[in-house]
């Protein structure tokens, strides 16, 4: 691809460097920005710099909040003895668009995945099982999608916490195998948390 200008050329390139966005995409995505206001431009830039600079997680679910506590940990309505284990914001975006859980939730920032040389030392698996040790949670439902690094994931923690006396679930296989629950309809979504089974259950299926 040849540029006209260099300057569109490492704005391009930068661009491109975001997940599933190609050189003709980035290309089209800059040529619409140099089209729209300056202040536009600058209203992205100012977005993304202080998404960069001022973003905290939650200390105490590890989900991306504005503060140090998020807004649904510090919600005194919510059920603290529920948790719901998460792979990252966006299945606590998919969940709470359902209306069908009024727990916590524990965001792992990932799955287990061998073959990326992710193990369960880079995820925030030992946190939990801190939580779980203060004895204030009752039942854990884990909410990974269901892939092969999901189950791997809901496999290894269960067995870290079996031996303490709580709940385990998972929620129900209205979601497709190999689904990642960003992509679930509400409607599914929900029935899946509401119709949870235990995790036992699921390994024997």
């Amino acid at each position: 691809m040849d540029f006209s200008s260099k300057l569109l050329e490492n704005a391009v390139n930068e661009v491109s460097r975001l997940p599933g966005i190609g050189k003709r995409t980035a290309l089209r995505l800059v040529l619409h920005l140099l089209k729209q206001p300056a202040s536009n431009t600058t209203f992205l830039s100012e977005a993304l710099l202080h998404l960069r600079n001022d973003v905290k997680t939650c200390q105490k679910c590890h989900n991306i909040s504005d503060t140090n506590l998020c807004d649904i940990c510090s919600n005194t309505k919510r059920k603290p003895e529920i948790v719901c284990v998460v792979e990252d914001i966006r299945d606590v975006m998919a969940i709470e668009s359902t209306s069908q859980f009024n727990g916590l939730y524990h965001v792992l920032g990932g799955k287990i995945s061998p073959i990326e040389g992710i193990g369960p030392q880079n995820l925030e698996i030992d946190s939990l099982i801190a939580k779980i040790e203060k004895g204030e949670i009752k039942e854990i439902i884990f909410a990974l999608s269901s892939t092969m690094e999901g189950d791997t994931t809901n496999f290894y923690i269960f067995k870290q916490i079996e031996k303490f006396n709580i709940t385990t679930s998972t929620i129900a296989r209205g979601i497709s195998v190999g689904d990642e629950l960003e992509y679930a309809d509400e409607v599914t979504l929900g029935r899946s948390i509401v119709n949870r089974i235990p995790f036992e259950q699921s390994i024997k299926s």
